[in-house]
């Protein structure tokens, strides 16, 4: 029986060592992909891409690349989630694609404001945040947000670095979706950041632009393979009412 969202979030912990004697069901794995990919993402840009490996040799290759930690050497299983801003004007174009299809094809004049506001948004704001030059053009934005914002309130980030930022947050949103729904399912995970990025790179064919997230491996936890009890500092110390 699956978990509840609430059952979920207490039940995942970060898994160091697997039970090697139990299988998972490379079908339930996927389905959690695709959960993930219902994940909240900036501008609905879907700047990501989900790696899942569960062939004995690409397991052994992704252990050597993860530095032969405990939580990759016993997995069964593994999900690399890729942040892919290099993608971003094919999901422009997806996204503008998607409007005028639910919108019907008609003429420029005869779309309504709001439909007018959502195309132009992916059709002149989404690349006039995106489009930049070895970094150059990303700093006259900077400024111009910047000087804006001292007679109102504007969006500011709008550097390369910026963006990189974006993309891994939507990337991480999505991963965090994936590892709860596969805690839902029964199954353990643990997001591994110890990892040699351009050797992951290199065994998933990934283009330099491409970055990795992170990788998460997936199995049946062992008693061992939780750290003790669960340790968070103290709610009053993070939480903060206005």
């Amino acid at each position: 029986m699956n978990k509840t969202v609430s059952e979920a979030i207490k039940y995942r912990r970060s898994v160091r060592v697997y039970d090697e004697n139990k299988e998972i069901d490379t079908a339930i794995v996927e389905k959690c992909i695709q959960l993930a990919t219902l994940a909240p993402t900036s501008s609905n840009m879907q700047l990501w891409e989900f790696h899942h490996i569960s062939s004995e040799s690409m397991l052994q290759n992704m252990t050597i690349n993860c530095l032969g930690q405990s939580s990759a050497k016993t997995a069964k299983q593994m999900v690399v989630v890729v942040a892919r801003k290099d993608l971003w004007k094919k999901r422009q174009q997806s996204n503008s694609t998607h409007l005028k299809k639910l919108f019907g094809e008609k003429d420029k004049n005869a779309y309504s404001p709001r439909e007018k506001f959502a195309l132009g948004y992916y059709q002149k704001i989404v690349p006039y945040i995106y489009i930049d030059f070895l970094g150059v053009l990303g700093y006259f934005k900077f400024a111009f947000s910047w000087m804006t914002g001292l007679l109102k309130p504007t969006y500011r980030q709008t550097r390369k670095s910026d963006m990189r930022i974006v993309a891994q947050k939507s990337a991480g949103l999505a991963a965090q979706t994936f590892m709860l729904a596969m805690a839902s399912e029964g199954y353990d995970t643990c997001p591994m950041e110890g990892f040699d990025s351009l050797r992951v790179k290199r065994s998933l064919k990934l283009p330099l632009s491409a970055e990795i997230n992170m990788v998460i491996s997936c199995g049946i936890r062992k008693p061992e393979g939780i750290y003790g009890e669960r340790f968070r500092i103290p709610f009053k110390e993070v939480y903060k009412k206005w």
